[in-house]
């Protein structure tokens, strides 16, 4: 079943969301918390699809419903309206057993802290979604997916006998090893430092690129984002904005204004109009009359003389 979808609120990028071309679609999804005076809007009837074989990255400012957006659209929280489809298969609808089995099937996760268990080796870490689901796993699997995320010769070490940025990385072969339809991560550099984390993202776009992998990433960091093919801004629970294959600096003077516009309120005459831009740049000029006043009343002598002073004093009293 796909109805039209190719509403004005529709920003995915395809007029036929929840077809062959979408991994993911949302359908004017919004989830609220809580309810009366205490409701919280999380995200407000939200549209958007998630071509299959690309690489999306999601920002905006704290609080935007970012992390909310990435669990609804997972199947790791359910929309309080709307809809949600996985290569057509509508996601509200299901059961938690079928939820589950989903997600285990053909969803991939990463987040920000590795979740690695400590007792267990690289490998054993890598198949343990498969275990938990009773299948068998070839150890050829296993150790393709590690080499496949450069730690083919570290598959017999634990978490602790890894850097950061190898534990991350067995944390994606673990999300891999299901051959996921869509992978999900959330801020999946956040605890690396700049260059590990370029390793991992790296490896993210090549795995886009080279086995046409659907990623879905949540980011602050505007190098992170520039690694995907577009970035889709959220404020207020709503798509604002949306950039395809941006530059760091683009992506970071866009997350600025977004960031700014909230203290400015909904006016967006302080970020685009001439006559508020002008106004800081006269003001240096009024405000050196004030700085000079003071010093005048407190040292006429020394600054201009005794001849001139007569004349600014009574200037400065009624001020």
């Amino acid at each position: 079943m796909t109805s039209d979808t190719s509403n004005a609120n529709n920003t995915g990028g395809t007029d036929n969301a929840g077809d062959t071309g979408d991994a993911i679609t949302l359908r004017s999804v919004s989830r609220r918390y809580g309810s009366g005076d205490n409701a919280v809007t999380a995200l407000d009837q939200v549209s958007l699809g998630f071509p299959k074989g690309t690489f999306t990255a999601v920002m905006g400012p704290s609080g935007s419903g970012k992390s909310t957006l990435l669990q609804c659209a997972a199947g790791l929280d359910r929309p309080t309206s709307g809809s949600v489809l996985l290569a057509g298969t509508e996601l509200t609808g299901l059961s938690e057993t079928k939820l589950t089995l989903l997600r285990r099937e053909r969803v991939g996760f990463v987040f920000q802290s590795f979740n690695l268990l400590p007792s267990l080796t690289a490998e054993q870490n890598v198949a343990l979604p498969l275990r938990l689901a009773g299948r068998r796993v070839p150890k050829s699997r296993v150790r393709d997916v590690l080499r496949q995320v450069g730690l083919g010769e570290r598959a017999r070490h634990r978490p602790t006998e890894l850097s950061g940025g190898q534990q991350q990385r067995v944390a994606l072969a673990r999300a891999l090893i299901t051959r996921p339809e869509v992978l999900f991560g959330d801020e999946p550099t956040g605890a690396l430092d700049s260059r590990t984390g370029r390793e991992v993202l790296t490896l993210l776009r090549a795995m886009v690129d080279d086995q046409g992998q659907t990623t879905v990433m949540v980011t602050h960091d505007p190098v992170a984002a520039s690694y995907a093919d577009r970035v889709v801004f959220l404020v207020d629970g709503r798509v604002n904005d949306e950039l395809a294959s941006a530059s760091p600096d683009a992506i970071a003077a866009r997350m600025t204004e977004l960031e700014t516009s909230p203290r400015t309120g909904t006016d967006t005459a302080p970020r685009t109009g001439t006559a508020t831009d002008t106004t800081p740049q006269t003001r240096p000029a009024t405000y050196t009359t004030p700085r000079i006043r003071p010093a005048t009343g407190t040292e006429p002598a020394p600054r201009t003389g005794s001849g001139p002073r007569p004349t600014p004093q009574p200037e400065t009293l009624p001020c």
